[in-house]
């Protein structure tokens, strides 16, 4: 079972149009003294951020985009190569990422599209089985709607080749929702929210029958498991870059992990 947890929406000074995005829900618009990355006034961050994409799934493999969130929480699954990625990526973070001497535990927070879900519970299972007994945030995978992949609008179900033509329009404006795409922006938005979300949650969650001391606590490694597109654009959001930009960083691999790191972050 997985628990299912959907970020509260934020009011937003709104201008007359919105973008459609992939929780058929109207998108925040900015006015020029707002931008829609949350994490644009921060310095640091409690907790460690990690990047992961889902690993090859049957979409992929039949080169389709698959956006829609009626279609793709229940298909477009995992490939038996994206299940073999996904093991691989759930042996890194718990081999080689997670050091019990600067983390808490581990937090896995995944997208509700199937490709990503599966993701998850793959590597969910290298946290639970590993040697090293390494605590797990609420012992499930928390299913968040904000890591959904970017909704392409009408090129939803053709062929991945018309990534590119949204991309184009991305480097023009990042609030373009040409062919009904969701915009950048959007992303941007959503994603950042959700961060400022996590940071307070996961600091919440420390046990305080324990009396831990403040100083003893540790910052959890949390994992967002996601998509390429939504991926791309939360690193411009840590990176604080424009939008308009996300095509500029290294191409997110299959069940690839990376960390995010703020910039500007204060190191300790």
């Amino acid at each position: 079972s997985h628990q299912l947890y959907i970020l509260p929406r934020v009011k937003k000074r709104m201008t007359s149009t919105t973008a459609f995005v992939s929780d058929q829900q109207e998108s925040p618009r900015f006015s020029s003294n707002s931008s829609p990355n949350n994490l644009l006034p921060l310095s640091t961050l409690t907790h460690t951020y990690y990047a992961l994409r889902h690993g090859q799934s049957l979409a992929n493999v039949q080169k389709i985009i698959s956006s829609d969130p009626k279609i793709s929480t229940t298909q477009h699954g995992l490939s038996e190569i994206g299940k073999q990625q996904a093991a691989k990526a759930g042996q890194e973070l718990t081999q080689s990422i997670f050091d019990p001497t600067k983390h808490q535990g581990i937090a896995i927070y995944t997208s509700d599209f199937k490709r990503a879900r599966e993701t998850a519970q793959i590597v969910a299972s290298a946290v639970k089985e590993s040697e090293n007994e390494i605590p797990f945030y609420k012992n499930d995978t928390q299913i968040n709607v904000s890591l959904r992949e970017r909704y392409f609008g009408l090129w939803n179900g053709k062929s991945d080749t018309h990534y590119h033509d949204v991309w184009t329009l991305d480097a023009a404006s990042a609030d373009h929702t040409d062919n009904q795409v969701e915009s950048v922006n959007s992303v941007m938005y959503r994603t950042t929210e959700l961060v400022l979300s996590l940071e307070h949650e996961l600091s919440n969650s420390y046990d305080a029958s324990k009396e831990e001391e403040e100083k003893e606590r540790k910052p959890w490694l949390c994992v967002l498991v996601a998509h390429g597109d939504v991926l791309q654009i939360v690193q411009t959001g840590f990176k604080k870059m424009d939008g308009t930009t996300h095509r500029s960083l290294d191409h997110l691999e299959t069940a690839t992990l990376r960390h995010l790191s703020l910039e500007n972050q204060t190191i300790h």
